[in-house]
């Protein structure tokens, strides 16, 4: 092997244990390969930084702006928000409906956008319905997989293999290509999880909750075990409290006690750091007994016998997020990220797995590192606290009192977006156009005719996936450049000779199954498709099959937390282990394997 060869294969497996170790950035580590490339002398400037000409990478940025117009019109919330009329009362029930709807999204957006997008309802219907948490999640993450299944634009692996068909001078896949054989994992998948996940989802008791009509201030409190932690306190009029404001009274810092909510009357008052405190109010406080009685006793307070309820006034409520994958507030304490001035909201509890919680009381909440997967309990104003959703990119919301109504917010820009979006999607299914060039048209239109804002546009894009798509293009070249890809193949025809074409097909899918484990469905897609092309030429079969199994198979990532940010996302707010994930995914991953080595070759013969 010559020495252009050793040094890609090094930058490749660096490439794969910084992947695994998700300690850099993906699109990070993409660049860092290309640079490596370039540095080495391994292939030329024009060769390296072709991906970010490439028209899969320029649809993907089209494609990025049309999702973008979907949720900033609230269609995607409307459609959500339509779940709570088809799901019915039963578990079984439930699961079927969150899945469908969640595939049908993620067919025309990504996974992930999906999941932030259709969480809170998810979470919201889940609780209403007394369904515990731990019974929905996964089933409704798998089903963003399992939508990216069914057309060519629902996740890049789709739009690498139909590129490197398209490359090889061979049809590229169209639009409903992948729809017959998705449509069959789907229905599997969903059989799987609503008949097998009865024994495999973990058990109720993880997080089960009783229904409700709507969701109160005191479930989110009593699920974040803040029950006992909550205090009534009147203010005497003698109390050296009255005419002081919280901020000068500094009860936090000072006594290890935090003010949720204060009322007069039966009035409740919002709770601000300017605000005086007057008498006959009454405190609710969040702080454990032995700090709450260090307060009374300071302030002159009176102690109440009871805590009837968690009163909030009419403008204010509470609200659960999730820190997502790549979140500017992953690695930061409250302190470092201004939380409260950023998303005007108060944190009154932080929760890391199932039973890992920080209260507002705790003198430590400031200084809490958080990380992704962690989920909060805030406390805000009500328009703030659905502004929240605008913030996808640092925080998922999850669950809220209030649910949003389920009209849309802009009826004229949403029917254009609809409009526009068939538009497109006709255009690709009859192939009347390239379909960057379909993509584009659309994208522009949806700006042209203010479905997205302008000043929003380049918000809308996930820039670390392209980054990561057209820099990971080059190390597959310098991958053919250098015969790596060439011994490799020559190495998978001596094990294949005298196989058959099922047998081929079954070990690339295993292959790309597997290392989908461990690094993005985008960067396997991108180094195994080079390879099945190959096998295809050289053992004389169409390469139809195999790219297709390449690509089903690098989006069956079930099996970790870390194969996918939607199973990242969905961890700490169903309370899933590590385990959980291996019990219901490895069965899951395993069927859809058998079921692409079956059903593939039916659909597109060799």
């Amino acid at each position: 092997m010559t020495p252009p060869a050793l040094i890609t294969l090094g930058v490749l497996a660096v490439s794969l244990v910084l992947f695994v170790s998700d300690r850099v950035r993906l699109d990070i580590v993409a660049l860092l390969a290309l640079l490596s490339l370039l540095l080495f002398d391994i292939v030329p400037v024009e060769d390296a930084l072709a991906g970010f000409s490439n028209p899969v990478v320029i649809m993907l940025v089209g494609l990025f702006v049309i999702g973008g117009a979907i949720t900033e019109t609230g269609l995607a919330g409307w459609l959500g928000q339509r779940l709570g009329h088809l799901a019915g009362e039963g578990e079984g029930r439930t699961i079927a409906v969150v899945m469908l709807a969640t595939a049908a999204l993620s067919a025309f957006m990504s996974s992930t956008g999906t999941v932030a997008i259709l969480m809170p309802v998810v979470g919201t219907l889940a609780l209403r319905r007394g369904i515990a948490p731990a019974r929905i999640y996964l089933p409704f993450a798998f089903a963003a997989h399992l939508g990216s299944m069914l057309t060519l634009i629902s996740t890049p692996p789709n739009l690498i293999v139909s590129g490197a068909l398209r490359d090889a001078g061979h049809e590229p896949f169209r639009f409903f290509t992948f729809f017959p054989i998705g449509v069959v994992m789907l229905a599997a998948g969903m059989l799987f999880l609503i008949f097998a996940g009865k024994y495999l989802l973990p058990s109720a008791a993880q997080g089960q909750v009783a229904a409700q009509a709507v969701l109160s201030p005191e479930d989110f409190a009593t699920e974040y075990g803040l029950g006992t932690l909550l205090h009534a306190l009147r203010v005497p009029r003698g109390s050296k409290l009255v005419g002081r404001t919280l901020g000068e009274a500094n009860l936090r810092s000072a006594h290890a006690v935090n003010v949720v909510g204060i009322s007069l009357m039966g009035a409740a008052h919002p709770v601000v750091p300017h605000r005086p405190f007057g008498a006959d109010e009454i405190l609710v406080v969040q702080g454990h007994e032995d700090a709450v009685v260090a307060t009374v006793e300071h302030w002159g307070l009176e102690r109440l016998p009871s805590l009837q309820s968690l009163s909030l006034p009419p403008e204010e409520s509470l609200a659960e997020v999730v820190i997502p994958r790549r979140s500017a507030l992953a690695g930061r304490t409250l302190r470092q990220a201004r939380f409260r001035d950023q998303f005007r909201a108060t944190v009154l509890a932080i929760r890391r797995g199932t039973d890992a919680v920080v209260d507002a009381s705790s003198p430590a909440l400031k200084d809490f590192t958080l990380r992704r997967g962690d989920t909060l309990l805030v406390k805000g104003r009500k328009k703030h606290l659905r502004n929240l959703s605008e913030a996808r990119k640092d925080l998922i919301l999850l669950a809220e009192p209030d649910p949003r109504t389920d009209r849309l917010a802009d009826p004229r820009r949403a029917a254009l977006t609809v409009i526009i979006t068939l538009a497109m999607l006709t255009v690709m299914a009859l192939g009347l156009l390239p379909n960057v060039v379909a993509v584009l048209l659309a994208a522009v239109a949806m700006v042209l005719t203010g479905c997205v804002r302008s000043a929003d546009v380049y918000r809308t894009v996930n820039w670390e996936s392209v980054v990561l798509i057209a820099g990971m293009f080059p190390l597959a070249t310098a991958l053919e450049r250098t015969g790596v890809t060439q011994l490799a193949v020559a190495g998978l025809e001596r094990l294949f000779t005298g196989a058959s074409p099922h047998a081929v097909l079954a070990v690339l899918a295993i292959v790309t199954s597997t290392l989908g484990l461990f690094i993005s469905n985008t960067a396997t897609a991108v180094l195994v498709a080079p390879v099945a092309l190959r096998i295809a030429e050289s053992m004389e079969l169409r390469p139809e099959p195999l790219l297709m199994a390449v690509a089903i198979t690098a989006s069956a990532a079930f099996a970790t937390p870390i194969a996918s940010p939607v199973n990242t996302l969905v961890m700490s707010p169903g309370g899933y282990r590590f385990a959980d994930y291996a019990r219901v995914g490895i069965p899951l991953q395993v069927l859809i394997v058998a079921l692409a080595v079956l059903v593939v070759p039916w659909v597109l013969p060799f």
